[in-house]
This record gives structure tokens, C-alpha cells and sequence, in this order.
């Protein structure tokens, strides 16, 4: 019973994930208390879960990689309602709620599930991992893109070189607009990607899913993306910080599309 609890806690803490992804589009404001209840209730289900494993295994359940990441999850959560309910500084959800939720899922995958009885509804499964994380991919390509104009432009403008429309670049608040909306598309289909493959991985390999490189390297470009967003929304990165982050995340992912196309040799 206590990974039927996790994976509910889980669930729960998806609400927070989708709270932080409505942020970032200036959307979800107003949700807040609404994945903040759902956020808490998730942390009372985990720790049910961490009691029930405790009492089953007769010893605290922190001796593997699921347990560990899934009791640091569960501090995080914590910690974060306990600075909540003294500073009232909600700016944090937004990185600590996917965080939470991803790690979270992650333990939950500690005992294999059944595998798939309907290979169409595999297919679909893997065939919307591919696309949500390609349509991630164009968006980052896209504001990578922007970026390096961006730093052009700004180098331009420093040097005094005459006007930058006369080259043709757009001027660049308009490139900071679309560098911005382009960060936020891909970090949306990238996250959406990003679980997808967690739980299509979990089903088709087991337990065996977190040596693989592949997921490994997908959760670390998702995790450095995580971290760029939360500096744009909650300390104001823009114009050149913001592109040079936007570049950073685009090296990561080439790396890690290169190891899924099974480059381990040159890469590693």
C-alpha cells in the first residue's frame, strides 16, 4: 500500500506542476491557494507512504536511489510549507512544485507496474513523448536563435555601428518577446515530454529505466530549463542573461538528443 500512497501524493503534487507551467504564461495567479491545498494534502499521502514503508521494511526507507530521492522530495515539500506559512513567498512554487513532483514520480517507480495490454495505447503514449519533446525542441531552436541576434544586436549597439535596422535585425525588445515566448512554449511541451517518457520508460524497461542514459540526460536539460524559468519569473532575467541561459539549455539538449540517437561513443 505505501506506492499506492506515493503515487497518489504523486498525483497531488501534479497539481502544483500544473500551477507552475500557468505562471510562466501569467495565467495561473489566482490558482495558487487551490495547488497549494493539493500540494499539502499530497505531503500528508507521503508521508503515509514513508510510515507504512518503514514499518514494512523494518527500517527507514532511504538504502536505495527510489527511496532516497523519494524521502528528499518529501523535505523539500516540507520545508517549502513550513517557509510559506512564516514569509508567505509563493514565488518559490514555481520551481519547487515541479521539482517536488518530478522527484516524487520518479520513487514512485521503485516497483514495476504491468506492462502494456493494448500495444496502440503504447504506440500512442510513445508517439506523444516524441512529439511534445520535438515541439520542445523547435521552440528552444527557436529562442536559441533569437538569442544569438539578440547578442549581435547588443554588441552592435554597444560598438556604435549605425543603425541595426539598416542589417536588417529587429529591434530587441521585440527579440527579448519572442526569445521569452518561445522559452516558456518549450519548457511546456519539454516538461510534458519529459513526464511522458518517465512513466512510458517505467512501464516498458521496470525498474531498469533509471540507468538509462537517455532519460538521465532528459532529466538534466529538463532540471537546467527549470532553473532558467525560475530565474526569468521570479529574479527578472531578460534581454542578454536570458539569452545566454536560452543558448546554455539548447547545448544541453543537443547532447542529449545526440546520446538518444545512441552517439554514446563521441559523447561520453
Amino acid at each position: 500500500m505505501s506506492i499506492f500512497w506515493l503515487r497518489t501524493a504523486a498525483a497531488l503534487y501534479a497539481c502544483g506542476l500544473i500551477y507552475s507551467l500557468l505562471v510562466i504564461f501569467k495565467k495561473g495567479a489566482r490558482l495558487f491557494m487551490p495547488a497549494l491545498i493539493a500540494f499539502a494534502t499530497g505531503v500528508v499521502f507521503h508521508l503515509v507512504s514513508i510510515v507504512e514503508l518503514w514499518a514494512e521494511l523494518g527500517h527507514f526507507p532511504i538504502s536505495n536511489f527510489y527511496e532516497t530521492t523519494s524521502f528528499c522530495a518529501f523535505l523539500i515539500a516540507v520545508f517549502f510549507l513550513i517557509a510559506y506559512s512564516y514569509y508567505r513567498i509563493s514565488l518559490f512554487a514555481v520551481c519547487l512544485f515541479p521539482l517536488v513532483f518530478f522527484m516524487t514520480l520518479i520513487g514512485a517507480t521503485e516497483f514495476p507496474v504491468a506492462s502494456w495490454t493494448n500495444p496502440q495505447v503504447r504506440s500512442a503514449w510513445l508517439l506523444v513523448h516524441i512529439a511534445t519533446a520535438l515541439i520542445g525542441y523547435a521552440a528552444l531552436v527557436l529562442a536559441s536563435m533569437g538569442s544569438v541576434f539578440y547578442l549581435v544586436q547588443e554588441r552592435q549597439l554597444k560598438r556604435k555601428d549605425g543603425p541595426v535596422a539598416r542589417k536588417g535585425l529587429p529591434p530587441l525588445a521585440t527579440l527579448d518577446r519572442l526569445i521569452t515566448q518561445a522559452l516558456n512554449i518549450g519548457f511546456l511541451f519539454i516538461t510534458i515530454g519529459t513526464a511522458t517518457g518517465i512513466v512510458w520508460a517505467f512501464i516498458e524497461r521496470g525498474t531498469r529505466w533509471v540507468a538509462d542514459p537517455e532519460i538521465a540526460f532528459f532529466l538534466f536539460t529538463w532540471a537546467i530549463y527549470l532553473a532558467m524559468i525560475f530565474l526569468r519569473v521570479s529574479a527578472g532575467w531578460r534581454g542578454r542573461r536570458l539569452a545566454w541561459l536560452a543558448v546554455s539549455v539548447l547545448v544541453c539538449a543537443i547532447v542529449t538528443w545526440g546520446i538518444h540517437l545512441s552517439l554514446r561513443s563521441l559523447l561520453l
